[in-house]
């Protein structure tokens, strides 16, 4: 893959990485390689705006160094999406990614991905300042551990903000072991079409509500077959483990609790899954979107084709 990279000066050719963040748009190389001479694959994506999607991830307990670039590029394949993405190496739960910390840190984008794990960020301001976009119809996409965020006050007995915004409180997770996935509505346009599939080792999240609040709808659920440590005896839990949301009966959120491993996420089927909910959520799940992301390199002097750009925050002490 091909990438072009933002760093306070401009472009650059290099992958740009400093302490704190990652901020990257990521094209098809495929898309990113085609010759000058090819203008008519030029004119048609073109005629054609690409959706503007900002990934955020980082936090514990997963490889986001590598997943940021797998959902990237696996996104970019299937839809004409242009995905910026925001990266924290910081890998403790108390992270809050630096392009939070800007109040209008979505603006220009028409989707977020959030697939951080960042647990005890509970400061109620911060999660109304990540949530107000949502909260004024910017569609997200809601993956893994992003559902176990952001535990403010209540939490778990309560719907807090955050479990609000997902649709579906999840508190924690069983041992990695094969998921086998069922789909429920095969006339949703999301899951139209797919097969069920079984995951490699997975976390299987709990459904501590039971389910999906209300707003929300269920797509599929996930049976494990898990082992009694003590005993030996084995069992199968059966919960939800893809879903849309209505949020504030504006916003559409797709989620899912698949995804912890870096085999998953670069599954084609994942991938498929993924990608046709964010076109769903952004109400672009059509033939003019079902198509590979094609730009051009943008140039040095003028950063043609960039996208928004989240704001780089300074490096944590910087100025104290």
């Amino acid at each position: 893959m091909r990438g072009c990279y933002f760093a306070p000066g401009g472009w650059s050719r290099a992958v740009f990485v400093t302490a704190w963040t990652v901020l990257a748009v990521c094209v098809a190389g495929s898309a990113a390689a085609a010759p000058a001479g090819n203008s008519q694959a030029g004119q048609a994506a073109g005629s054609v705006k690409p959706l503007r999607a900002l990934l955020v991830l980082g936090g514990c307990c997963h490889d986001y160094a590598k997943q940021k670039d797998i959902l990237a590029a696996g996104i970019s394949a299937r839809a004409h999406v242009e995905v910026t993405i925001a990266y924290n190496p910081d890998k403790t739960t108390r992270q809050l990614n630096p392009v939070y910390e800007s109040a209008d840190w979505a603006q220009g984008f028409d989707v977020v991905i959030h697939d951080e794990c960042t647990s005890d960020v509970k400061d109620l301001k911060l999660i109304d300042r990540i949530l107000a976009p949502h909260r004024h119809g910017l569609p997200g996409v809601v993956l893994h551990c992003g559902m176990h965020c952001y535990r403010s006050d209540g939490y778990p007995n309560t719907v807090t903000p955050w479990f609000e915004f997902t649709g579906l409180p999840s508190t924690g997770h069983g041992p990695k072991e094969p998921i086998a996935v069922h789909y429920l509505d095969p006339s949703n346009p999301i899951t139209k079409g797919t097969s069920d599939w079984t995951t490699i080792n997975e976390e299987l999240y709990n459904n501590f509500a039971g389910g999906v609040l209300d707003t929300a709808h269920a797509l599929a659920r996930g049976k494990q077959v898990v082992k009694d440590k003590k005993t030996g005896a084995e069992s199968t839990v059966d919960n939800i483990v893809v879903w849309t949301n209505r949020y504030r009966d504006r916003t559409n959120v797709f989620a899912t609790t698949l995804g912890h491993n870096n085999q998953t996420v670069a599954d084609p089927r994942y991938l498929d899954l993924v990608t046709r909910g964010l076109l769903w959520s952004c109400g672009k799940l059509d033939g003019s979107y079902l198509k590979p992301f094609e730009a051009a390199a943008p140039s040095a002097e003028s950063g043609a084709n960039a996208g928004p750009t989240p704001k780089l925050a300074p490096p944590p002490g910087a100025g104290r």
